[in-house]
């Protein structure tokens, strides 16, 4: 890499030769800032972990991310160890980035916005306090059930900056301004029932003439994995994509006898306030999704939808005096959003923590469009058929 900018004139003493070393460490330079470019603004690799968005997306596949679909996010925490997220390789606790300079939230100019059904990477919202020890898990959801107190006596806790938590992907069902709701498991946005995502999943009590498990061997034909699960007193549950549910319902044995599962857990689901919302997965809202510029009314049944909003995201003080509430010291029962927000839901509906779990995702944590599978292995070797096909 010749940095220079002019070549010394005629009767000049010619120019020393690069040594073998310094060719090598000019291109190596070269190479990470191209890259780490080409990774902060155009697009990013990632992988599937979990089987949250199953069918769609399957663990092990290997995405490439666009960062120009929505606009790049410009670096809040631009300090940082290249090729590395939060923490450094080999290591559990060694952060890869320093606090010592953060910018605002900026977003350079993209292709087009978020639109409901794109499946999106974000940071995850309660991403911002983490148990290290039990990084999987919502440092929230531990205090929860364990008490403040014991998980900070157990765990080492630490706080993140909003490009600094874990990647989430999920399919984006609500944007801002849409009113949402869920009823008996489907997805209804400003009226209109969602048409469900073809290959995702949701479980469903098949009760067949014998009582016995379907056949493992007609489950292969299928393309049905999952094993079947016993979530009531003798009634099998599986995991089907809309087509499997219908092959399934058609089998002679099993005579029409499939019912969606209808989860009834209200604990843990957002935004824990049971007094008010003693929702289920299956069954939660109305909602309102925040849209910037948009002025809300505050009060006793909806502060708790807006609070982490309010006071966490926008960051404002928020102090609740009877039925009067004060933000940033001013007395109010109204508030106006900065940001947009979005949620996002997995296409394997009962096996998916989503917003059903921890509200909205606010604009400044969204990471880019899942554009394309480059690569795919499973237990039998590579996935020959989703290499280099396209995410919807």
């Amino acid at each position: 890499m010749n940095l220079a900018f002019w070549r010394k004139k005629d009767g000049g003493q010619p120019k020393k030769k690069k040594s073998a070393v310094r060719e090598w460490i000019d291109a190596a330079v070269f190479a990470i800032i191209a890259a780490t470019l080409i990774r902060t603004f155009i697009f990013e690799a990632y992988t599937i972990p979990t089987p949250s968005m199953e069918k769609t997306l399957l663990v092990n596949d290997f995405l490439f991310v666009s960062k120009v679909s929505y606009g790049p996010r410009v670096p809040m925490t631009p300090l940082a160890v290249p090729f590395t997220h939060h923490t450094l390789p080999l290591t559990k606790y060694t952060k890869a980035y320093s606090e010592a300079i953060q910018w605002k939230y900026r977003r350079l100019p993209g292709f087009g916005d978020i639109h409901r059904n794109d499946v999106v990477v974000f940071n995850f919202p309660e991403g911002d306090t983490v148990a290290l020890e039990r990084s999987d898990e919502s440092y929230y959801d531990l205090v929860r059930r364990m008490g403040r107190d014991e998980v900070w006596n157990q765990y080492r806790v630490i706080s993140r900056p909003v490009d600094k938590r874990e990647n989430y992907i999920k399919r984006c069902v609500g944007i801002a301004g849409d009113s949402l709701e869920v009823r008996n498991g489907i997805v209804v946005v400003n009226g209109v029932p969602e048409t469900p995502p073809p290959h995702g999943q949701r479980q469903y009590n098949v009760n067949t003439n014998t009582g016995e498990p379907l056949s493992a061997m007609r489950l292969e034909e299928l393309g049905i994995t999952s094993p079947y699960e016993v979530l009531e007193v003798g009634k099998l549950f599986y995991n089907l994509t809309p087509s499997e549910e219908k092959a399934v319902k058609a089998m002679s044995f099993v005579g029409g006898n499939v019912q969606p599962y209808l989860s009834p857990m209200v604990d843990g689901v957002w935004p824990q306030d049971t007094a008010h919302h003693k929702w289920t997965v299956d069954n939660l809202g109305p909602i309102y999704i925040p849209k910037k510029g948009a002025t809300i009314q505050l009060d006793s049944s909806n502060i708790e939808l807006y609070r982490r909003v309010i006071a966490v995201y926008e960051k404002n003080t928020l102090e609740t005096r009877g039925n009067q509430f004060v933000i940033n010291g001013q007395a109010t029962n109204s508030y106006t959003f900065k940001m947009n927000y979005y949620w996002m839901m997995g296409d394997n509906r009962h096996k998916s923590l989503d917003s059903r779990y921890w509200g909205f995702v606010p604009e400044d944590h969204v990471v880019g469009k899942a554009w394309l599978i480059w690569m795919s292995y499973g237990s039998n070797g590579i996935r020959w058929s989703r290499l280099f096909s396209t995410i919807r």
